[in-house]
Parts: structure tokens; C-alpha cells; sequence
């Protein structure tokens, strides 16, 4: 056992060591300097515990996780209401060398069997033949909720020349100039024939058809905001969910898939780092 006065030096070793964490280092300390006035006795392990209790975290960075492994739809399953029906409907998902591949018919949506926070989702994507509609979907919930199909969540569009565009699917989110994106305020909502769709801030930040495009989404807390190719495309905040499911759409176009990674972040990025091995 060791008194306080001799742990706070070990607890600045700590701190340099890598868990400086987004608190002050003299915030914690008097944090426990008021427990050594107390004549408190801790072990090391403990020390380590009360700094990451205190803020202190590992600033180890770390490394994104690959949703879609490049081989198979393992971790993924796959709601396509027309296979309810009919047993040799074939599903509009599968891996073709390498990508995973929506072909747009039957339409419907794969899903991740887990549930994600706090995350940077990084995703290529392109149209392998006549551009058209798909999409990303974070935050997704109950399956089927509109029209039989759409599972709750919160859209992020990859319709050609509209990539990045927010549609509400019973779930909601603001942005700062909604009227002018939106439309007239009394016209807005998350279901029936409400203005669900919020346009994006760019619609020229997409390349060519048949060249691959990167998108990313940045969700924490109830914050969602959206990079394609590098430029911001939209930012919304007081989204309905902050968690949920992440899926993909089969919704008329064949698109290629070339990855889809997730990261887990603390805060939204004011710049994205792109990485440049990855296109």
C-alpha cells in the first residue's frame, strides 16, 4: 500500500506513459489530493483505475474494423421482403471478387447483426453500370416500418448526384438552414407524406460513374456528419437515435461495395484525415 502523496507521482508517470485524457492532469490530481487529505491508501492498479475513471484514456490509436470482410456476408443478414415469398428468389446480395455487391433487385436492405455508437464508417462505393438510387443507413432499428421495407434509421443517400442527402425514416434530425433545405416548417416529419428528404450542401463532390467514391459518416452521440470524397456534404445534430444497426440498400442500381470499415470515435471531426492508401 502506498500513501497519496507518493501515488500522484505515480499517477503523472501514468499520464505521460499515454493516458492523458481530455481533463487536466492538475484537475485529477486535485481530485486526489483531496482523497490523501483523507488518509487514503491506494495499490498502483488503483491509481491506473482512478485515471481512467478521471478521463485519463490509452491515446493508442485505433485501428478501423472491417464490417465486410471481402470474403463472405458473415456479421450481415439480409431482409428482402420478396424472399419471404417466394423460396428461389434470389438475394440482390453477394461478394464478386472481392466486393460486396448490391444489384439492386428485389430491393430490400442487408443489415449488420450488431448495434454501433460513438463510429466513423468509412465506405467505398460505386455504380457498376446505369447510376441510380442507393443507400447508406446508420442508426437502424425496427426492420419494415415504411412501406413494408425501410427499416427505422436514418438514411444517408447515395443516389447519383444526390450523395449525402439525409432521409428521415421515422427517425429525425436538424441541420442549421433547414427551411432552405427542407422546405416550409410545417411540412417536415419522419413518416406519411412529410418532407423526410434534407438536401445535401453539395451536389458536385461525387466522381465520375463507374469511378469509386468514398464516403464518410461520423456518428456520436446524437451528432451525424458526412464527408464524400473529402468534402462535408452535410452535418446534422438532436438527431431521434444515437445507436443502432448500419445497413445497405438494394434499391434499383447495381452498386460495388469495395469496403466498409468502422472506427470508434469520441467527437466529430472538424477535419477529416483522409487516408491515402485507400480511394
Amino acid at each position: 500500500m502506498m500513501h497519496f502523496k507518493d501515488g500522484i507521482k505515480i499517477l503523472g508517470m501514468v499520464a505521460m506513459m499515454g493516458f492523458a485524457g481530455c481533463a487536466s492532469s492538475d484537475e485529477h490530481l486535485t481530485d486526489l489530493n483531496a482523497e490523501h487529505d483523507k488518509g487514503t491508501k491506494l495499490e498502483i492498479s488503483d491509481l491506473i483505475h482512478v485515471a481512467h475513471e478521471k478521463g485519463y484514456e490509452d491515446k493508442k490509436e485505433v485501428k478501423p474494423r472491417a464490417l465486410f470482410n471481402g470474403k463472405d456476408l458473415k456479421g450481415w443478414h439480409i431482409d428482402v421482403p420478396a424472399m419471404d415469398k417466394k423460396k428461389d428468389v434470389k438475394s440482390p446480395f453477394f461478394v464478386r471478387k472481392g466486393m460486396l455487391v448490391s444489384k439492386g433487385r428485389p430491393v430490400g436492405h442487408i443489415i449488420t447483426d450488431e448495434k454501433f455508437s460513438n463510429y466513423r464508417l468509412e465506405v467505398a462505393y460505386r455504380f457498376a453500370g446505369r447510376p441510380g438510387n442507393c443507400g447508406v443507413l446508420v442508426h437502424s432499428s425496427t426492420p419494415r416500418i415504411r412501406s413494408n421495407l425501410f427499416p427505422k434509421s436514418l438514411e444517408v443517400q447515395l443516389m447519383n448526384r444526390n450523395a449525402g442527402d439525409f432521409w428521415c425514416i421515422a427517425e429525425d434530425i436538424k441541420v442549421l438552414d433547414m427551411i432552405k433545405r427542407r422546405g416550409p416548417k410545417h411540412k417536415w416529419g419522419s413518416t406519411g407524406g412529410l418532407n423526410r428528404r434534407i438536401k445535401n450542401l453539395t451536389d458536385d463532390s461525387e466522381n465520375p460513374v463507374g469511378k469509386w467514391n468514398k464516403m464518410v459518416v461520423e456518428c456520436v452521440e446524437r451528432e451525424i456528419k458526412v464527408w464524400v470524397n473529402g468534402d462535408v456534404v452535410n452535418y446534422g445534430f438532436e438527431c431521434t437515435a444515437k445507436s443502432g444497426q448500419i445497413a445497405l440498400q438494394a434499391e434499383g442500381s447495381e452498386v460495388e461495395f469495395k469496403y466498409v470499415t468502422l472506427t470508434p470515435i469520441r467527437k466529430i471531426s472538424k477535419i477529416l484525415k483522409t487516408n491515402k492508401k485507400r480511394s
